[in-house]
């Protein structure tokens, strides 16, 4: 799997003189355990049930990305702890939602790291099944301008299958005010399983189709919530142009998908109202559900520094934001801003904000 360009994730590429790096950076450089964060507050709603990727970064800074055939020397490599559902799971813990995550690593150095990585951002790692292939590597390009090339060797995490999935949700039970969250860097068989549980048992779905290969109408119809990049929304919708018109192509998207309508819970018909979120890149977010207007979710100006876990802070943001009782548009914009957030510290991780500097950031824009 390659993805190319920092606007494949969430906002990033606005520019100010706005400061960045600080300690956080420092950890994910030398691949160690960061300290346990116990001073984040954690919220009173339904848990963030995360069930997806978990990798090591590699990640090396050079002057311009390379083309096919060429060679560009780059600095020292840096190593940080990553995957999009481990991501997305410490986006949503650090903003003090309860989370637990469902994956697989291998019985090696970097598996155990990435289970500590977890355990120290306060994830329930239970779910976490040690296999025989080896944890899952991404190799990552970044040039000065945030900009990104990433490779991913999926590894152990190709053995996230469906009863793995089944089992390990089944001991955490979901229920009404939870949300599944579940990304694609894990077999389809998984994935569909996932949905499947989360939407039988009343909580929120929400599926990040990245990448979007190998999602049939169906498991795209268990999803209350999609949420693609522009790539990814074009994909989706038969591989035709999605940039010039992202509102179209999500409803058209939203319109081929088998849904009997809104799904009724004691959370209410509009949280079950299917909705496709379309990250923007640097013009922020765009909802778009079957009836009404889309919602537009600006993103605040940053000086970004690693576009990297953009996506996956915003996709963390969102799951958290629901599980705290927010309707989607306040969770979309509390995301957009997380994401902006994340982009001013190097590393996919290390740059994710806890809740309380969201709300200094927030209360600063």
């Amino acid at each position: 799997m390659v993805a190319t360009r920092c606007t494949l994730g969430a906002p990033e590429v606005r520019c100010r003189d706005s400061g960045a790096g600080g300690a956080p950076g420092n950890w994910g450089r030398t691949g160690r355990t960061p300290p346990v964060i116990r001073d984040n507050r954690r919220m009173a709603g339904g848990r963030v049930l995360v069930v997806g990727s978990v990798n090591v970064d590699l990640v090396v800074a050079a002057p311009r990305l390379p083309v096919p055939g060429q060679t560009v020397t780059g600095g020292d490599v840096a190593r940080y702890q990553g995957g999009k559902g481990g991501n997305q799971a410490t986006a949503a813990a650090r903003l003090g939602a309860t989370v637990a995550f469902v994956g697989a690593v291998g019985a090696d150095d970097m598996g155990s790291e990435a289970r500590s990585a977890l355990a120290a951002e306060g994830v329930d790692i239970a779910g976490v099944v040690v296999t025989d292939r080896p944890t899952g590597v991404a190799l990552i390009v970044v040039d000065p301008c945030a900009e990104n090339l990433i490779v991913v060797a999926p590894g152990a995490n190709g053995e996230v299958h469906a009863p793995h999935v089944t089992a390990a949700l089944g001991r955490l039970a979901p229920g009404p005010r939870d949300v599944v969250l579940v990304c694609r860097e894990i077999p389809p068989d998984g994935v569909r399983a996932a949905l499947e549980i989360g939407r039988e048992a009343g909580a929120i779905t929400i599926l990040n189709p990245a990448p979007a290969d190998d999602l049939d109408a169906d498991t795209l119809a268990l999803a209350d919530v999609l949420t693609p990049n522009e790539t990814e929304l074009a994909l989706l919708v038969g591989g035709g142009p999605a940039g010039d018109d992202p509102e179209s192509a999500a409803r058209n998207l939203l319109g081929s998908r088998t849904l009997a309508g809104p799904r009724l819970t004691d959370r209410g018909p509009a949280a079950r109202e299917p909705a496709v979120v379309v990250t923007l890149g640097a013009a922020g977010a765009l909802i778009v559900r079957v009836g009404g207007a889309a919602v537009s979710a600006p993103a605040p100006t940053v000086h970004p520094v690693d576009t990297t876990g953009a996506g996956d802070t915003f996709n963390g943001a969102l799951a958290a934001g629901l599980a705290d009782g927010l309707d989607l548009a306040g969770a979309v914009h509390r995301a957009v801003a997380a994401a902006a957030f994340s982009t001013t510290r190097p590393g996919a991780r290390e740059g994710m904000p806890t809740r309380a500097e969201l709300e200094g950031f927030l209360g600063g824009t």
